[in-house]
């Protein structure tokens, strides 16, 4: 049996087991590795590459909008995160401490930040004296820790890296404009480069952000029918402002407080991008966030001409796009099989006799497709692949989305199809936390977001009865 063979087989397929499918591909595609404490993970340097071109892409948005990027401390005094009572009490089960600093016991017990809210709001209340200091439009790139009890890699895990935004404002209709901006540069991204199609709308309050007054979200399903929260911003009012005593003074004179907003996303995405994208065969990865977009394979490199003519065409796409020439000694099959476990989006495959015939041949990893081009126009071809690989592999997604959307009227329908489609559900609610309690007591499934765009369904709720306020997307979830 070949090598090739075997590393193919490696993989689970995703209908016999997709939580192994999904380890086995972070593991084989070599994203991460795990470290000694458990839950954590160590990003390898092809997975770490993915969250770079991640985390440059979304820094340009940020950076086009007016924020700035800061960095706060990772360590959070104790009656630094008690100030804002909904806050700490929605993260006190996930707070990691620091008690001692050597042999040596604190006199105040350190929280390793679970998220950086409280850290924020000291430094505003020091910065902010005047409307003219207004508005502070911050962001962070860093770790954070939360002690979670079921971890996978990307997913959940204790320590995860992440972007946060921070900003406060003059007026309610800043920060709240400033929610819902962020949020649509979320969903925006996601579908250009990630190309994974979301559905944007306000959590229920049960499922808020703590010390939240409302929070956003985008939600995307996965190819299993689950769901995934994929980025939220959260308008939190004055709640803060006032526990922390941020105020200015506006035109007239007047102290007021300041409105704040937090937003953020982390490297759950690289496992929403496996899990959207990924195939039996390993990774397919958007061109756009692809550590090598091009893989130049030279076959029969032994002969003589081949080697020459690949580094030659690897001169020609490069600055063109992002590629590899691998020139090893390993067979052809073995290397077609290891770019496709990585999610290579296309592989150029130059041999004898596609020199012969001035052409070479290349393959696409989302649909397998090959394609012979002639080396004359090879550079324009690469390129516009690239960008209908881009659009296709959002199409796709997108039609398994709404393949996976069922809408349904009555509790019993409700049950019946989380059981037996896995997907998002649309349902008819009335508004009441014991309802969505209810049904998540009985289905397993929780309210994702109340969708922006609302539908009529019914005028009842599906699980009461009564007058309906929202249509809402349901669904299982990691």
């Amino acid at each position: 049996m070949s090598k090739n063979k075997k590393k193919v087989e490696a993989i689970t397929s995703m209908d016999v087991d997709f939580a192994q499918w999904y380890t086995d591909i972070v593991k084989k595609a070599e994203l991460v590795d795990y470290a000694s404490v458990k839950g954590c993970m160590i990003l390898r340097p092809y997975g770490y590459a993915i969250w770079e071109n991640i985390q440059k892409d979304l820094d340009r948005r940020f950076k086009e909008t007016g924020h700035e990027n800061v960095y706060m401390p990772m360590f959070i005094p104790e009656s630094l995160l008690q100030k804002e009572k909904d806050h700490v009490e929605g993260f006190a089960p996930e707070v990691a401490w620091v008690t001692h600093f050597g042999e040596e016991k604190l006199t105040e017990r350190l929280c390793v930040r679970p998220t950086s809210e409280t850290l924020f709001c000291e430094h505003y209340a020091k910065v902010v004296q005047s409307y003219n200091d207004l508005p502070k439009l911050y962001n962070q790139w860093c770790s954070v820790v939360r002690c979670e009890k079921t971890t996978r890699p990307f997913l959940r895990t204790t320590e995860f890296l992440w972007q946060e935004g921070h900003t406060i404002h003059a007026t309610a209709e800043e920060a709240q404009e400033e929610t819902i901006r962020m949020l649509n540069i979320y969903a925006d991204f996601c579908e250009d480069v990630l190309a994974i199609p979301v559905v944007k709308g306000q959590k229920t309050e049960k499922e808020k952000f703590a010390g939240a007054e409302a929070t956003y979200t985008i939600e995307s399903l996965m190819h299993d029918g689950k769901a995934l929260q994929s980025g939220t911003s959260h308008y939190f009012g004055d709640n803060f402002a006032k526990a922390f005593n941020i105020q200015y003074t506006d035109k007239n004179g007047k102290l007021q407080y300041v409105y704040e907003t937090s937003w953020g996303m982390t490297t759950r995405l690289i496992g929403a991008v496996i899990m959207v994208h990924g195939d039996d065969n390993g990774l397919v990865l958007p061109p756009k966030i692809a550590p090598i977009q091009l893989v130049i394979v030279p076959v029969a490199q032994h002969k003589e001409g081949v080697l020459d003519k690949a580094e030659e065409l690897k001169n020609r796409l490069k600055g063109l796009v992002r590629l590899k020439l691998d020139s090893s000694d390993k067979t052809p099959g073995w290397k077609f099989a290891e770019y496709e476990m990585k999610g290579v989006p296309v592989r150029l495959e130059i041999g004898p006799k596609d020199i012969e015939n001035n052409q070479c041949v290349l393959a696409r990893r989302d649909t397998g497709e090959k394609i012979i081009v002639s080396l004359d126009a090879v550079e324009e071809v690469v390129v516009k692949l690239l960008e209908t690989i881009q659009k296709d592999m959002l199409e796709r997604a997108r039609g398994n989305r709404d393949n996976k959307t069922y809408t349904v009227t009555s509790l019993e329908e409700f049950a019946s199809t989380v059981e037996n489609k896995p997907g998002f559900v649309k349902a008819m609610w009335c508004g009441e936390r014991q309802c969505e309690d209810i049904i998540k007591e009985m289905t397993g499934a929780t309210s994702r977001c109340i969708p922006f765009e609302q539908e009529q369904i019914t005028d009842t709720c599906v699980c009461c009865g009564k007058l309906a306020k929202h249509m809402v997307y349901w669904g299982k979830a990691y």
